[in-house]
């Protein structure tokens, strides 16, 4: 008995090639659909990074406060702030380092980075420039801490304004 290997053959490259025929058109279709949207996610984005560079150009209201680096304030190592930088603590005035409410870090989706350098202006004797160096407890937002001495009395500043800076290390 001789078998036919042509017939099997030939109905495998039929069913293959209606599958290539049926899986093109379907994806076509879903590029026509991912590409609208995607073209409305870049529009969003562009809109939201322009919302974004209004509010770094004309600052980000916040709060103002002062935190000292003694264990209730900070976690168990004060002497180490979140990004790993090592202090002296009788010397935290002098850093000008703040901390961040988790919703103005990067990490979080904000503007800011470790190592960034911001203009705080509207605390009357603290207005200047800051790097950031660490981060707030979860529970705060639009806040910024300012890293000071055991020997500094605390305040609060309401309605502040921040501003990131270009400046760099050099």
């Amino acid at each position: 008995m001789k078998v036919n290997l042509h017939m099997p053959m030939a109905v495998i490259v039929l069913i293959t090639l209606f599958n290539g025929f049926v899986s093109i058109n379907i994806l076509g279709d879903n590029k026509r659909v991912y590409s609208e949207e995607i073209e409305i996610l870049e529009n969003r984005n562009k809109e939201l990074y322009s919302k974004l560079n209004e509010f770094l150009k004309y600052g980000i209201e916040v709060d103002v406060t002062m935190y000292q680096p003694v264990y209730p304030q900070t976690d168990r190592t004060p002497n180490i702030t979140a990004d790993g930088t090592r202090i002296k603590i009788s010397m935290a005035s002098e850093y000008k380092f703040v901390a961040l409410s988790r919703n103005l870090l990067k990490r979080w989706g904000g503007p800011f980075d470790y190592g960034d350098f911001i203009l705080l202006r509207g605390t009357d004797h603290k207005d200047g420039v800051y790097q950031v160096r660490d981060t707030m407890n979860s529970k705060w937002v639009n806040m910024v801490d300012i890293l000071e001495s055991t020997h500094v009395k605390p305040y609060k500043y309401a309605n502040a304004q921040i501003f990131k800076t270009t400046w760099t290390l050099n």
